[in-house]
């Protein structure tokens, strides 16, 4: 099945109607010839007056069918307008009978106008089925178009059945494929989804956990679509740092952070790191438990740093130790618990071994109960 899919892709992506969407992103592509922007705007030959009644029957439309307000509907309407209301009617009538409310539709048709034109029974038909029958519904199906209208612009044969024949060979449960196409961040070249089976092999061979494998494709899907070579590439980087690929979380967050942390900003960052008191090992330890620390600015970075060494009196190698402190919020999870203890430290209510930070910090439902407090104690805490 795993080579029957990619010997499809490779047909696919060597023909000629795929040669046009190899250079189209999902989220990025056109609208399909047959309805260009010409078509959709008007002729350049069109009278000034059927323009101009054709505009002011769009308007109508989109305040009255579609909820706008007057100011953004006169703004959708520079992209697109119709003097009837047949096809649009069409078009927001099978959006309804799929579940899709009219909050959605407007914000739908605000995101692609040329919908409101297409052919509802050829063109979106077909996909609302597809999408349907891998669990994509109602309020979920609604949000995935919202957030990439332009899936309704493919193919459905030659570019998302494709995609769905591989990315089902690889996640293998309905729903995680489900949750592929309904991931509003999805932005995969057609192309690029011939590199996948190649990656995956790749660590599979490297015993890459399978569950771990689903989850990045899953939700970022763009690091298993790079060109193997590179992929390849930033792989035995990640492995050079330390980090085993058995250690599924960590190993893949790396492959995150890699790509987008090159050499000159390796080293900006590593000056920032320096200035806060952290080692060359220190930078290593905290990278090996949790990367993600390195995507964060100078200044989310140099806040959480000021606030732990300067206010908590940690040392720098404390946060090395713990990296997984500096991927939490500062103003909704840091401050508040960090103010809570000290004041129960100063009280005398609980000493320094009764807790351990990082762990309430990881444990979001954590409450003062589990540092040891009783419900005396803690009247006396809301009453300081």
């Amino acid at each position: 099945m795993f080579g029957l899919c990619c010997k499809r892709l490779q047909l696919l992506v060597s023909s000629r109607s795929i040669a046009v969407d190899s250079v189209t992103h999902l989220h990025l592509c056109q609208i399909s010839s047959s309805y260009s922007s010409k078509s959709l705007l008007g002729s350049e030959n069109e009278k000034p007056k059927q323009k101009v009644k054709g505009r002011s029957f769009t308007v109508s439309y989109l305040v009255n069918s579609c909820g706008m307000s007057p100011e953004i509907a006169l703004s959708v309407s520079k992209c697109v307008h119709f003097v009837t209301r047949e096809r649009p009617d069409s078009v927001i009538k099978l959006f309804k009978d799929y579940g899709i409310n009219d909050y959605y539709i407007s914000k739908l048709v605000k995101k692609l106008p040329s919908l409101l034109l297409v052919n509802a029974e050829r063109i979106l038909l077909p996909k609302l089925e597809f999408f349907g029958s891998i669990g994509l519904s109602g309020t979920n199906l609604a949000k995935a178009l919202v957030g990439n209208p332009y899936m309704l612009t493919r193919s459905l044969e030659k570019c998302i059945l494709p995609c769905y024949d591989l990315i089902k060979s690889i996640l293998v449960h309905d729903e995680k494929v489900a949750t592929f196409f309904a991931n509003s961040k999805w932005s995969v070249p057609v192309t690029a989804l011939r590199n996948v089976a190649s990656n995956v092999a790749f660590l599979r061979v490297l015993q890459v956990p399978d569950s771990t494998i689903s989850v990045n494709l899953t939700w970022h899907p763009l690091i298993l679509c790079r060109k193997t070579e590179n992929f390849k590439e930033d792989v035995n980087k990640v492995m050079s740092m330390g980090i085993d690929p058995s250690s599924s979380v960590t190993f893949m967050k790396a492959l995150v952070v890699i790509p987008l942390v090159d050499a000159s900003k390796r080293e900006g960052k590593m000056q920032l790191y320096r200035k806060w008191g952290w080692t060359e090992d220190d930078f290593m330890l905290a990278f090996r438990k949790n990367p993600l620390f390195m995507t964060f600015s100078e200044k989310n970075f140099s806040s959480k740093m000021d606030f732990f060494l300067n206010k908590m009196c940690w040392q720098p190698a404390d946060v090395a130790r713990n990296p997984y402190v500096l991927t939490t919020s500062l103003e909704k999870r840091i401050i508040p618990t960090c103010s809570v203890i000290r004041v129960l430290l100063l009280k005398g209510l609980i000493t320094k071994g009764d807790y351990s930070l990082v762990t309430i910090l990881k444990n979001r439902k954590m409450g003062l109960a589990e540092v040891g407090l009783g419900f005396e104690d803690r009247a006396r805490v809301n009453q300081l």
